[in-house]
């Protein structure tokens, strides 16, 4: 809904109904000030827009996408292991709640050693194979979705360069402005002192109709441009999260694929450590 000032605050500040050549020259500044601040807000406003597709900002935006594959990466290799070391740990345990006082010094020590001869060698290679495996398929996601992610920047720096060419002359027109203006009420205080002349009085008027027009638009466009902003903004991070997924997403397929196979050889390396241990003591 409208909200309009009071009519005094036109007859103190508009510069149409000035009186004399000092009003008309005072009225004239802030007009000028006016339109100065909007191109501004709205060139700044247009390098903001920018900045996310600067060089810097686009090696930054690969780097994290890789920093988060290699996190994700570390996350599995590491359950991987662990998921070895698991099964081990379920044997010594069971055999723990088993053996006899006198089991825990020689005999656990010769297990020991049996286990990193004969078991452990044998599932530390099936578990870096499968981190291998994951890696390599990760690697190759990682490709495709960087691969995606500068196409994608690519578009959106191609539409937002668009937007700066036909919003940036508006930007340029409002300083044009503050200039024909701040010029007109340069020429008002050389005029000296009393009434405004006929000529003044009709730039005067003609220069606040250009100044109502070109500052509303200013004002508006200023006001979408950050909408689009915001929506860019958006854009970008959703571009982000898209090419992390397409990666984690193939990380997912792959342990989905390789978990039987790994599985199998976790409990054929648990079974032949349970085998081992059942074992009499060579002593």
């Amino acid at each position: 809904m409208p909200h309009d000032l009071p009519e005094w605050v036109a007859e103190l500040t508009d510069p149409r109904r000035a009186g004399t050549l000092d009003e008309l020259a005072d009225r004239l500044v802030p007009l000028a000030e006016h339109a100065i601040d909007v191109s501004r807000r709205l060139q700044a406003q247009l390098n903001e827009l920018n900045d996310p597709f600067k060089r810097e900002a686009l090696y930054g935006r690969v780097e994290r996408l890789k920093a988060r594959a290699g996190e994700a990466l570390d996350e599995i290799t590491a359950e991987i292991a662990a998921s070895g070391e698991q099964r081990i740990e379920r044997v010594w345990a069971d055999w723990a709640g088993r053996a006899g006082p006198g089991d825990h010094g020689e005999r656990k020590r010769e297990l020991q050693r049996r286990l990193d001869r004969d078991i452990v060698p044998v599932l530390s290679r099936r578990q870096r194979d499968v981190a291998e495996r994951v890696a390599e398929r990760t690697s190759g996601a990682l490709e495709e979705a960087t691969q995606t992610l500068l196409t994608r920047v690519e578009q959106l720096a191609k539409a937002v360069t668009d937007l700066i060419h036909d919003v940036l002359p508006l930007a340029r027109e409002g300083l044009m402005l503050a200039s024909r203006i701040s010029a007109l009420s340069s020429q008002a205080r050389k005029a000296g002192r009393g009434p405004i002349p006929d000529e003044l009085k009709d730039a005067a008027a003609e220069t606040s109709h250009a100044f109502d027009e070109a500052v509303a638009r200013l004002e508006l466009e200023w006001a979408a441009l950050g909408a689009r902003s915001a929506s860019v903004r958006a854009a970008l991070r959703g571009a982000e999260e898209s090419a992390f997924s397409m990666v984690t997403e193939e990380m997912t397929r792959c342990v989905e694929e390789l978990a039987p196979e790994h599985v199998k050889a976790l409990n054929e390396a648990e079974a032949r450590a349970r085998s081992l241990f059942e074992e009499p003591s060579k002593g």
